[in-house]
């Protein structure tokens, strides 16, 4: 590595950085391998089970019998065992999909699998206007502080789970801002955390996705430290996911 402090070529200097992991990460279910995604390999089995639980392929992280991971030599496999119920709806939902073009939207292959009108969560409202600020204020100060790998490498997003006042209690990073919170929501779901009672913090912009996932989860709000985009902000509206963008230690904006 040449890093340079300057313009002058005296200004260079060799040395050794820290740079975050990517590898390909196969999510096989009950022997079927149903995607391949783009991850820093840590904490893969929370992976897996958030990711199950947010793409609606199992109803309820007991439903999710065993978790084995395999290593090869540049990519992982993780290994699910699903109750049969949800796997017979995989293969049906594979089954459906089979000669359809792709959207390539995390592994969708079809337009109708959007889920761009997700079903109403139907929590009580986390924050007023009193509550809200502070709560804000309070995890944008702390995240920071939780964020390991992106203070070593500079290159990662953070998904941190806030209870009511804000205090940051769980962090996860990954390259992949939906990544990072899927490994969160399996914790929260192997843990057995009533994502009711708190809500997610992100340090990447606002996307549909994570609307989605979140909404799928009923986590009542969804705050980011960058923008939203207009898909993000319809689907939260339709949810009921109250979403907070541009969080700051001096203020948000609201969005729905």
């Amino acid at each position: 590595m040449l890093r340079r402090r300057g313009t002058a070529p005296q200004d260079a200097a060799r040395g050794t950085d820290r740079v975050a992991e990517e590898m390909p990460v196969a999510l096989v279910f009950n022997g079927i391998s149903h995607a391949v995604m783009m991850v820093t390999p840590r904490e893969l089995e929370a992976f897996a089970l958030g990711f199950a639980l947010t793409e609606g392929l199992v109803g309820k992280a007991a439903d999710v019998f065993d978790i084995e991971l395999r290593e090869h030599a540049r990519s992982f496999e993780v290994a699910l065992t699903i109750a049969q119920e949800e796997f017979m709806q995989l293969k049906q939902q594979r089954r459906s999909m089979a000669g359809r073009s792709g959207c390539g939207v995390c592994g969708v292959e079809s337009l109708e699998q959007l889920d761009l009108r997700p079903a109403p969560i139907g929590a009580a409202a986390l924050h007023d206007a009193d509550t809200l600020p502070p709560a804000i204020a309070r995890a944008a100060a702390e995240l920071g502080k939780h964020q390991e790998l992106m203070q070593a490498t500079g290159g990662v997003h953070a998904a941190a789970w806030c209870d009511a006042a804000g205090a940051v209690l769980r962090v996860c990073e990954d390259v992949g801002r939906h990544n990072a919170l899927d490994k969160l929501i399996g914790h929260l779901a192997r843990d057995g955390v009533d994502m009711r009672r708190g809500f997610v913090f992100m340090s990447s912009r606002a996307s549909y996705e994570l609307v989605r996932k979140a909404a799928r989860m009923h986590i009542p709000m969804l705050a980011t430290i960058s923008a939203p985009s207009t898909l993000a902000i319809d689907v939260a509206v339709e949810a009921g996911v109250k979403l907070v963008s541009f969080c700051r230690q001096d203020g948000c904006v609201e969005y729905s």
